[in-house]
Parts: C-alpha cells; sequence; structure tokens
C-alpha cells in the first residue's frame, strides 16, 4: 500500500501557538483602561473556548493539540495582564503629547502637504492601525511623544523624511 493516502499521527509535532503583539524587553507594558479592559475580555473568551474543548471527547489527538494552543496563549495573556501598568489619559499633561493622547498632524514638508492624520497612542495589545490606534513603541509614537501643540517635528517614513506640526492634542 502506498504511504500517499495513509493519514500519518502528526500528534508528536508540537502545536505552533502564536505569539502575542511584540513588547521589546525591558519595556514597561503600558495599557490604557479600555486596553486592560480588553485584554480581560480575550482571557474571559479563550477561557470559554479551553471549557468547550475539553468538552469535546470526540477526537482525543485534536482535543489535546486544542488544548495546548489555549492553554498557551493563556498563559501569555495572563502575564501580559500581570505586568500591565495602567495609564489613564486624564492624568496626563493636557498640552504635550504622552501615552493614551490622540494627535492631530499636519504634514508641512513632504510629498502630501495639508495631509492631516490622526491617531491615538496605546498599548502594544490594543493597537490596530485600522482603528488609528498605534503603540507607543511604533517610530512615530515615539517621534511625537514630548511634543507640544504648533511644534514641528521630522518624521522618517522608511527613506523620505517628513515635516509635520502638531495641530490638536487631546485625551478622551
Amino acid at each position: 500500500m502506498s504511504r500517499a493516502f495513509v493519514k500519518e499521527d502528526d500528534s508528536g509535532e508540537a502545536p505552533i501557538i502564536p505569539p502575542r503583539a511584540a513588547l521589546p524587553a525591558g519595556v514597561t507594558n503600558y495599557v490604557t483602561p479600555r486596553g486592560l479592559e480588553l485584554l480581560r475580555q480575550e482571557l474571559t473568551e479563550l477561557e470559554a473556548e479551553r471549557s468547550q474543548a475539553e468538552a469535546n471527547r470526540e477526537n482525543e489527538a485534536e482535543r489535546t493539540r486544542q488544548l495546548t494552543i489555549l492553554n498557551g496563549r493563556i498563559a501569555a495573556l495572563n502575564g501580559r495582564i500581570a505586568s500591565a501598568r495602567v495609564i489613564d489619559a486624564k492624568d496626563q499633561p493636557a498640552d504635550q503629547v504622552r501615552f493614551g493622547a490622540t494627535v492631530t498632524l499636519k504634514t508641512i514638508k513632504g510629498k502630501k502637504p495639508g495631509l492631516e492624520r490622526t491617531f491615538t497612542i496605546v498599548g502594544v495589545d490594543e493597537a490596530s492601525v485600522e482603528e488609528g490606534r498605534i503603540a507607543f513603541v511604533a517610530p512615530i509614537a515615539r517621534t511625537v511623544t514630548g511634543a507640544k501643540k504648533n511644534q514641528e517635528l521630522v518624521l522618517k517614513l522608511g527613506r523620505e523624511e517628513e515635516t509635520v506640526k502638531v495641530t490638536e492634542i487631546s485625551y478622551n
């Protein structure tokens, strides 16, 4: 019989546990109150998934693989929650860009003069470019942190440089 049609037992292979968003070594895990709540919701969802997987007795190999992945994800998430340091935006200086700030930048010099972009500086687990939430460890966030309203900054965007002006700072 050809080995091509025999199902190999792959239960010996270690399952791959997807990593969490990168947090550089030695960097404090800053989170917004919303970010901490999202982490806690994710933990609740993973624990519910684990309960379902534990109850499923149909395929023992698949059940073991799922539980290994879920337990790894839960352990990583618990580590993030335990290391979280909540920064409340209302405690930040209103006239300066800090963690939790929503910042509007206007391009003064570069490819698209007049272009405005707005984003909020958040923790790594809360970051979502689509939602305009940038991780505090991202280069653009590090560049604008500490800036004041009407201050001009130089952003390095790959090989290009762009001069921008901070036109708005708010903390929601």
